[in-house]
């Protein structure tokens, strides 16, 4: 018996899905969250239709830039409610405007200091700008790493201890790049700023956020004046005992799961190729501090975060 098997045709163009309306935007973000590719420093804790809500605004923001479903959600991260593209990604917008006749980026050694840049030049009105970011500017900004070391707790002997470990910030192991970085926010927003719409690179948005939230808007309420001081206590007898409070052991900060992931993803964002990776994630060592933690739940996310970023190289490393 014969089977009739349709033949495969070859050639064709790949086209993306872009979502025309409300409702097909909800349907691309309740899949992407169903499938467990969302960001999780775009969801945090959301889920269901709170989370697909959450990618639907990114898709819609990358929309308004020209940004495609998927390459939105690789460009956007949300941090307390605004909306920010990463640093290639504000790149990224910028060269797909076809508004562009160059853009470099790059670092220099200046006297011994690192100098990050950024320079273009718009083709359409030949209005041209080189911006510089330095590593004094860096250090001025408290972004500079004043420490070759954090403390951080890693697994010895099957049991988590407190240790000095290396410094595994963005700007303690990507200098080079978050100086240019910096360097590129601040040239592209002033040149192209028809073309981003007024979004902001991710480490801007987040430094301003820390600001407002540090931030005390309640009037100073005044000093009361001071309590007289107290009688000076009898002195204790021989035979009674003199009981001293219990000594209490700090407590330890609490474990913030959304902030932890979004370090790994900010982490891993500054990663060159499969070998950055491999160090950025061991550094993380993300398994055992969600399991410790208790949410070994969201390992799995972790793991999509990581493969997210190597899918990502594949093509620069000639993947």
């Amino acid at each position: 018996m014969n089977s009739h098997v349709p033949t495969l045709t070859g050639g064709g163009n790949v086209l993306a899905i872009v979502p025309q309306t409300f409702e097909e935007t909800m349907r691309i973000s309740r899949a992407v969250v169903a499938s467990g590719l969302a960001p999780a420093a775009l969801i945090g804790k959301l889920e269901g239709d709170d989370a697909a809500a959450a990618v639907a605004v990114a898709i819609m923001s990358g929309a308004e830039l020209g940004l495609k479903p998927m390459v939105s959600l690789r460009s956007f991260t949300v941090i307390n409610g605004k909306p920010a593209l990463y640093g290639d990604g504000l790149i990224n917008v910028v060269r797909m405007s076809g508004k562009v006749a160059y853009l470099r980026t790059g670092c220099e050694d200046r006297n011994g200091k690192m100098v990050g840049f950024c320079e273009a030049k718009r083709l359409d009105t030949g209005e041209d700008k080189r911006v510089e970011f330095s590593q004094d500017d860096a250090v001025r900004a408290g972004l500079w790493p004043s420490s070759p070391t954090v403390r951080r707790k890693v697994w010895e002997n099957n049991q988590q201890v407190w240790k000095d470990v290396p410094n595994d910030t963005p700007w303690a192991r990507f200098p080079q790049r978050m100086l240019a970085w910096r360097a590129a926010g601040y040239c592209l927003r002033e040149l192209f700023g028809d073309v981003l719409g007024g979004i902001r690179d991710e480490f801007e948005v987040r430094e301003i956020d820390e600001v407002e939230t540090m931030r005390d808007i309640t009037p100073e309420k005044p000093a009361l004046p001071p309590k007289p001081p107290a009688p000076p206590a009898p002195p204790a007898k021989a035979t009674e005992t003199v009981e001293t409070a219990p000594v209490t052991e700090p407590t330890e900060q609490e474990f913030n799961l959304g902030d932890f992931l979004e370090q790994i993803e900010t982490g891993l964002a500054g990663a060159k190729d499969e070998t950055d990776v491999a160090e950025i994630w061991n550094d993380f060592d993300a398994p055992a501090v969600l399991e410790t933690n208790g949410h070994a739940d969201m390992i799995d996310t972790a793991f999509a975060i990581r493969d997210r970023r190597l899918a990502q190289l594949a093509p620069l490393n000639g993947g």
